[in-house]
């Protein structure tokens, strides 16, 4: 009997483990666009793209920065409804669904993020000047293990 106990929660232990991890609303893989053919048109567009993960707040896990079609793509979650690791996600796979557009970053939140991960002083008052970037906002998000 004990045998078996053991083998049971070294079977359950190996067969639970997910090869990823969802986060906000559960989304799936299928249905995913490629960004580079995605005009925007000064539109939000909804959408669901896959990428790797550059970074994450480390702070809170408040947003995360992707390489998608060779594109930054800042991403922050909707409402703050959710949050993702603040560390150890750097080069995985992520797919990210919501709202994508092109993004007038001000000077104060950019310093705002820059302070988040971690930036030195020096660094974040070289932030001088607006960005435009690629912005989404997840109402989801996987991460594969």
């Amino acid at each position: 009997m004990k045998y078996f106990l053991i083998l049971f929660f070294i079977s359950f232990s190996i067969f639970s483990q997910s090869d990823s991890f969802y986060y906000g609303e559960k989304i799936s893989s299928s249905d995913l666009q490629q960004l580079s053919k995605i005009d925007f048109n000064n539109e939000v567009i909804q959408t669901k793209l896959e990428g790797e993960i550059i970074s994450t707040c480390p702070k809170k896990g408040c947003w995360i920065e992707m390489k998608i079609d060779d594109k930054d793509v800042f991403v922050k979650f909707k409402d703050y409804g959710f949050f993702v690791p603040k560390s150890g996600m750097e080069g995985k796979k992520a797919i990210v669904q919501g709202l994508a557009s092109i993004d007038t970053l001000s000077i104060e939140d950019l310093k705002h993020y820059a302070e988040d991960a971690g930036k030195s002083k020096s660094e974040i008052e070289k932030i001088i000047s607006p960005e435009i970037k690629i912005s989404f906002l997840a109402n989801g998000v996987v991460i594969k293990n």
